[in-house]
């Protein structure tokens, strides 16, 4: 799981177990939670987004961990602060080392750095100072804006192969 909490929106990659139908159930509960608790705390009411939330289904094969990156990136390109471990509302805290979570869940790509945890931290640190090319970080961000789908033209037919 990666996720970026940012002052205007929320980016999560989530595997949804081959259940994607779950995600509208998942983002209703985030978001009515969400509104309750800042509502009951700035003694306001309704809703805090506007509009339905943005999905886009990722080829894990091909962009899922540009899709990662560029997630926990957000606070840098949003000049919020210079490296991305630095973000307070970001996963990619726990991942670097800095803080210990014990409800975050550990994706497949972070478990596989290394061993032991402190190889873990120190290579997913390495892996984030690696960049992403402006078109990749373009077409992630269009399809996200879109909710379209993140993924090459034989991801998108099998998508649409398997779905009609």
């Amino acid at each position: 799981m990666h996720t970026v909490l940012m002052t205007n929106y929320v980016h999560l990659v989530i595997d949804l177990g081959g259940q994607a139908e779950h995600l509208a159930m998942l983002m209703k509960r985030v978001v009515g939670r969400y509104a309750r608790y800042i509502n009951k705390k700035e003694s306001r009411f309704g809703t805090l987004w506007e509009g339905r939330y943005k999905s886009s289904l990722i080829d894990k094969n091909e962009y899922l961990l540009a899709c990662c990156r560029y997630v926990e990136m957000n606070p840098v390109r949003a000049g919020a602060v210079f490296c991305p471990q630095d973000y307070i509302w970001s996963s990619c805290r726990a991942k670097a080392g800095l803080i210990k979570e014990g409800w975050f869940a550990y994706d497949a790509f972070y478990t596989g750095l290394g061993k032991s945890e402190q190889t873990r931290q120190e290579r997913y640190r390495e892996w984030m100072r690696e960049t992403i090319s402006d078109a990749e970080e373009e077409f992630i961000r269009q399809a996200a804006r879109r909710s379209q789908l993140t993924g090459g033209s034989r991801f998108v037919d099998e998508i649409e192969k398997n779905w009609a």
